[in-house]
């Protein structure tokens, strides 16, 4: 009965390789990543910092796994540390998603001493941070946390970003099934990591107790008397609902059950499922914070991405799809151990009462394991079957129905043409010609000042162009420094304030440039709202007016209202 248990385990080890073809099919069907990163930008170095995130983490699993056993710690600590100097090359911000995802497996699989090392490390690049932020981006805004995203608009109510995390931003049908399934599994994977702890706690006071009284061999001749059989019936784990399996394959793990019961501790899958589930709700909380709510906490809890809805959905396929998988191998070994015991339970009773009736056994052990053995097995292939039949239907119908994933699509093989039916997309034939015929005529020294959602930043990548570029905190060590100033005097509608602002910038003259509204594939800047006075077109007549701005170059053909002016300098 011991071997035959081992089915389930075979069973399982071809479900979570099966299910292995899958899943890297699953880590890209959604909208999450890429699609939404090469849309907003687009953001590829962030893109293939995510991309690369998986082997870090799996480094890092492993080297916890290492430091419980005690063994190859030096191995695994050099190849985790190689995958983070890759993962921090690509792009350093991908350490926030990182810590993020790891915080539960650090506190539930470490020794206390290294959780308190870890958390040390933690703050003391948390202080560098904030110390590097205070000292190079000068801001007013640092004292009041509510403020730091001040133009941020939310894109989802609660329910809708709740639903987009369960559903992995899928669509349709596909999303009803991954958020059933990943509630499912993941319910199962406790009930069943539940019972496997019991059944461990329940195994080391067996090893203890069979030091004084001793135990039947499993090694058991099946002509062995119908009694015996009888008793290991009523202790074998099918006979129990969902039983965890591990503990009770054969008689070694219980004489070894004492000597590895710290490193069964640490490696304890209960502790793997919590501390997974943990990661997808901080994940969760990322990015409700960031798409629905607003406020000082919200702003504080996602700023380290930008509050950017494009970098913080790429972390959902990191959390969903582990959890849905072990959550997937939880539920198929709990249905097939449950259809094993109900299908034992009968036999064994049958057996045990015909033994106490009489001396000759009516039912002899060999085909007692037979029926079992059948059975379980087909019970298991059943249950694996049916699981497989359904990862299956997920992944395809992911494929099939996508609106979303295909409208990112369209976007992105829009935005990356220069043919746009758009005049105010951000690069177009017509803006490249603007801007080649804008710095012919001003020189690479001159200062031009735009709206840079409209698409005027690209004169700088393109054509060397000297613009003052915006950031979002203006820097003190650079020369954009001064376009928050510019901004705010630009808004203000006071000429003496504009050119007081704006003439001393530099010795060589000072250029405004109009070239329409923002373009719409960079609304999802979280700051746009901020430039909205370099296209206020009565603002920028009042200025004409008043001889603050001189029109020098008229580019109407190009587009509506597209011109070039000079600031009123004496220069």
């Amino acid at each position: 009965m011991n071997r035959q248990y081992n089915v389930i385990f075979d069973a399982t080890f071809v479900l979570q390789n099966l299910i292995g073809l899958f899943v890297p099919v699953l880590a890209v069907s959604s909208v999450c990543h890429p699609y939404g990163l090469l849309n907003a930008g687009p953001l590829i170095a962030f893109g293939f910092a995510t991309s690369l995130l998986p082997f870090l983490i799996a480094a890092t699993l492993r080297l916890f796994d290492a430091i419980a056993a005690r063994e190859h710690i030096a191995k695994w600590l050099a190849i985790a540390a190689v995958a983070g100097v890759v993962c921090l090359v690509a792009h350093p911000r991908i350490a926030f998603t990182y810590a993020l995802i790891l915080v539960p497996f650090i506190v539930l699989r470490l020794p206390w001493k290294l959780i308190l090392g870890a958390f040390i490390a933690m703050c003391v690049g948390a202080v560098a941070f904030v110390a590097l932020m205070l000292t190079s981006f000068k801001s007013d805004r640092w004292a009041n946390p509510d403020s730091w995203f001040h133009s941020h608009q939310p894109s989802k109510n609660l329910w809708e970003s709740i639903s987009f995390c369960l559903t992995d931003g899928l669509d349709g049908f596909p999303a009803i099934l991954f958020a059933l399934l990943l509630i499912a599994g993941t319910a199962a994977a406790f009930v069943c990591a539940s019972r496997r702890a019991a059944a461990r706690a329940s195994d080391s006071f067996s090893s203890a107790a069979s030091t004084v009284v001793p135990v039947a061999s499993a090694d058991v001749d099946v002509d062995a008397s119908t009694s015996d059989i009888a008793v290991s019936a009523a202790d074998s784990p099918v006979s129990v609902s969902c039983p965890p399996p591990a503990s009770h394959s054969n008689a070694t793990d219980a004489a070894s059950a004492s000597s590895e019961s710290s490193r069964l501790r640490r490696n304890d899958r209960l502790r793997d499922v919590i501390a997974l589930t943990a990661a997808f709700l901080l994940v969760a909380l990322v990015y409700v914070c960031t798409v629905t709510l607003v406020g000082a906490l919200p702003n504080i809890i996602s700023a380290p991405w930008y509050r950017d809805e494009n970098r913080i959905m790429t972390m959902l396929p990191l959390v969903a799809l582990p959890l849905l998988v072990i959550g997937i191998n939880a539920l198929a070994e709990c249905v097939s151990a449950c259809a094993a015991s109900a299908s034992f339970a009968p036999s064994a009773s049958s057996f045990s009462t015909k033994n106490s009736a009489s001396s000759v056994p009516s039912l002899s052990s060999a085909s007692a394991v037979s029926s079992v053995k059948n059975a379980s097995f087909a019970s298991n292939w059943i249950v694996l079957i049916a699981v497989f039949l359904v990862i299956a239907i997920l992944a395809v119908s992911a494929q099939i129905v996508c609106p979303s994933r295909s409208a990112a699509r369209d976007t992105i093989i829009a935005h990356s043409s220069l043919n746009q039916s758009d005049p105010n997309e951000q690069l177009t034939e017509q803006k490249i010609a603007v801007l080649r015929k804008v710095t012919e005529r001003t020189g690479t020294q001159a200062t031009i000042i735009s709206d840079p959602l409209n698409g005027s930043m690209y004169a700088e990548t393109l054509f060397n162009a000297n613009m003052l570029y915006p950031i979002i905190n203006a820097r003190t060590d650079v020369p954009s420094a001064p376009f928050g100033k510019v901004e705010t005097a630009f808004a203000s509608g006071d000429a003496q304030q504009v050119l007081g602002t704006v003439c001393p910038l530099t010795d060589a003259p000072e250029y405004f440039l109009t070239m329409g509204d923002q373009a719409q594939s960079l609304q999802s800047f979280p700051y746009r709202a901020q430039y909205d006075s370099f296209h206020n077109e009565e603002l920028i007549d009042t200025y004409v007016d008043g001889g603050t701005l001189v029109k020098v170059a008229d580019y109407s053909q190009y587009g509506q209202g597209w011109a070039l002016y000079r600031f009123g300098c004496t220069d």
